[in-house]
């Protein structure tokens, strides 16, 4: 008997592996490149300092604890907007917030001028209830 000459499999092949195969890999390039730009975004709300600011506040709030528990952690996603231009800035968005007796939000608006953050409405909204705790309140008894 004669050699048989078998074609290779990837001669067999290649007429659905080279366009399958590159559906595929755009399809995961596709899906690395939002996926860092996710966290990428998510980071940059986390490491800002209204975010910090206001998680801070959340925390130490006696009645914000009274109705939450304690500990206040950060629940889910940021939703909203920041922007950013050397000393100026303005951020408004909602962070979702969780303790051991409930969930809610932080609602932060504030601008930046000149490097500094001025806070025109901070305050957490309470998830069951509806409740709005200002968290701006503080400042003002102390002033």
């Amino acid at each position: 008997m004669e050699g048989y000459n078998r074609k290779s499999w990837f001669r067999r092949n290649w007429k659905w592996l080279l366009p399958v195969g590159g559906c595929l890999t755009l399809i995961l390039m596709l899906m690395v490149l939002v996926g860092t730009l996710f966290f990428g975004v998510t980071r940059m709300f986390a490491n800002s300092e209204p975010y910090q600011y206001a998680l801070e506040q959340a925390s130490t709030n006696e009645k914000v604890i009274a109705v939450m528990g304690e500990p206040i952690e950060k629940k889910g996603i940021v939703s909203g907007n920041m922007s950013l231009s050397d000393d100026d800035g303005e951020a408004n968005f909602k962070l979702p917030i969780k303790g051991p007796k409930g969930e809610g939000s932080i609602v932060i608006l504030a601008v930046k001028n000149y490097g500094e953050w001025t806070y025109e409405e901070l305050y957490v909204q309470i998830e069951d209830s509806d409740e709005v705790i200002n968290l701006l309140d503080k400042r003002a008894e102390e002033n």
